[in-house]
């Protein structure tokens, strides 16, 4: 099982951090991610609960089902299929709370990777490369205008 928790502190408001982190149209402006599609809209919000998304991020790409989403507080996610390798995630949420001015965020993503014999190893390797992008995605949103 990979277990994966960055948190970084944001000096932005709130609403504008989590507005940059669930927008699924904005994702393409994180380094790694080539396409960001919204396949089906939120239930009360384009990218609300029950949201499905396309994420392409090179070497994977996966479709994300909303399945929670409390605006400005946190977004929880759950991955329907991945390729090359399927995601058996068991928690993925992004929480933001408000601290010192900005914005505290937590990413957590907690799962394993599917693949007969070589899973546990596809753990590890993923967990070090998904902790990479989360971090690399926070300090982007960190420094963006």
């Amino acid at each position: 099982m990979y277990k994966v928790r960055v948190e970084r502190l944001i000096d932005k408001p709130i609403d504008d951090v989590f507005e940059i982190l669930t927008n699924h149209a904005q994702y393409t402006q994180f380094p790694g991610i080539k396409e960001s599609t919204l396949l089906e809209p939120g239930n009360t919000e384009p990218n609300g609960e029950g949201a499905l998304r396309y994420i392409d991020a090179g070497k994977m790409r996966l479709k994300e089902r909303i399945i929670g989403f409390e605006r400005p507080n946190s977004m929880a996610y759950h991955i329907e299929s991945s390729e090359p390798f399927f995601i058996d995630l068991k928690k993925g949420e992004i929480t933001f709370t408000e601290e010192q001015g900005g914005t505290r965020v937590i990413w957590v993503s907690e799962g394993y990777i599917k693949t007969p014999i070589i899973g546990p190893l596809l753990d590890r390797l993923f967990e070090g490369q998904f902790a990479q992008g989360f971090g690399a995605m926070l300090k982007h949103v960190a420094k963006a205008s």
